[in-house]
């Protein structure tokens, strides 16, 4: 049973590491800055240069920061010019917002629950007791229990 919960502690803490830790922290504001000439190298067809994609936990602040010399917008806000605007993110959730400065027209949010302790040692509990269960199982078909012959009544 033990050798369950080591085995499936390991796969677990390895499987967090390797998919890149982004949401095992407080919930914070985030700061987007639209840079001057987004808006004429949208309009070219051009990327912007901007972030790629942000994984967002419950209860983040997205502030969206203007720099450009035309209004932007990102679903319910709009930004004018040398102005800043926030969202805050409140449920978990895939959202994808039209927008003005992606070639796209669209933004899309993933917002999750935060990874807490709590989450992380229910994960080794639903893995490690049904794999120390297995193993056990395993091992007394692999070496069955031999009865003692010393201890059978003639």
């Amino acid at each position: 049973m033990i050798i369950g919960f080591v085995i499936s502690g390991v796969f677990s803490e390895v499987s967090f590491r390797l998919l890149g830790n982004t949401t095992s922290r407080a919930p914070t504001t985030i700061e987007l800055v639209i840079p001057e000439g987004t808006a004429s190298k949208v309009a070219n067809g051009e990327e912007p240069n901007l972030v790629g994609s942000i994984t967002f936990v419950v209860g983040d602040i997205l502030t969206l920061i203007n720099q450009d010399t035309v209004t932007h917008s990102l679903g319910p806000l709009v930004v004018p010019p040398g102005t800043s605007a926030s969202l805050k993110l409140d449920t978990p959730e895939n959202q994808r917002f039209s927008c003005s400065f992606n070639p796209s027209q669209f933004f899309g949010l993933d917002v999750r629950d935060a990874t807490t302790t709590t989450t992380r040692i229910t994960g080794l509990l639903l893995a490690g007791i049904p794999l120390g269960f297995l193993l056990s199982a395993y091992s007394l078909a692999a070496w069955p229990i031999k009865k003692d012959s010393s201890s059978v009544a003639s």
